[in-house]
């Protein structure tokens, strides 16, 4: 069976950020760091940083090879949190460490990095059979900065 990696490029400070995405979300871990002993087209030798790690159980690729594609909204990564106090955590981690709100549980951090802090319950909520309950749950979320529990199972009634 093949592996699978989701991969992000990153223009400086990748150390940083995959220190802080491990120490943030449980289940990671950082596996490997390699810098590219060859020359490539990002730079020199010994230029470009590759660091793998894991984010909740799942593998990602992290390379610091300077000025290429700012990430965009056309990529996040979803953290599916059971509590509250997960989602809490996790949100004013990512806030107090530079990063910006964005609506319906999205924030952008410091390393342009666009995030979803998601009740692990919500794709249920918003599918839920009696569609005049889902589309309550959905217009609630989409009033919502940070998504709380408790107003999105109240708007679902």
């Amino acid at each position: 069976m093949p592996n699978l990696s989701t991969n992000l490029w990153f223009d400086k400070d990748v150390h940083a950020a995959i220190d802080f995405y491990v120490s943030l979300v449980p289940n990671s871990a950082l596996r490997r760091v390699t810098t590219l002993p060859a020359e490539s087209p990002a730079g020199p030798a010994d230029s470009v940083t590759v660091i793998e790690f894991t984010l909740g159980g799942q593998r990602f690729t992290a390379m610091e090879a300077g000025p290429l594609d700012p990430f965009n909204h056309a990529f996040s990564i979803s953290v599916y949190c059971e509590t509250q106090s997960e989602i809490d955590r996790i949100w004013h981690g990512f806030l107090d460490n530079g990063g910006t709100e964005e609506q319906c549980g999205w924030l952008r951090d410091r390393w342009g990095v666009c995030w979803q802090i998601v009740p692990q319950m919500l794709g249920d909520l918003i599918s839920d059979p009696d569609r005049a309950r889902a589309r309550r749950v959905t217009e609630a979320m989409l009033g919502m900065i940070k998504l709380n529990i408790a107003a999105l199972q109240a708007a679902g009634g």
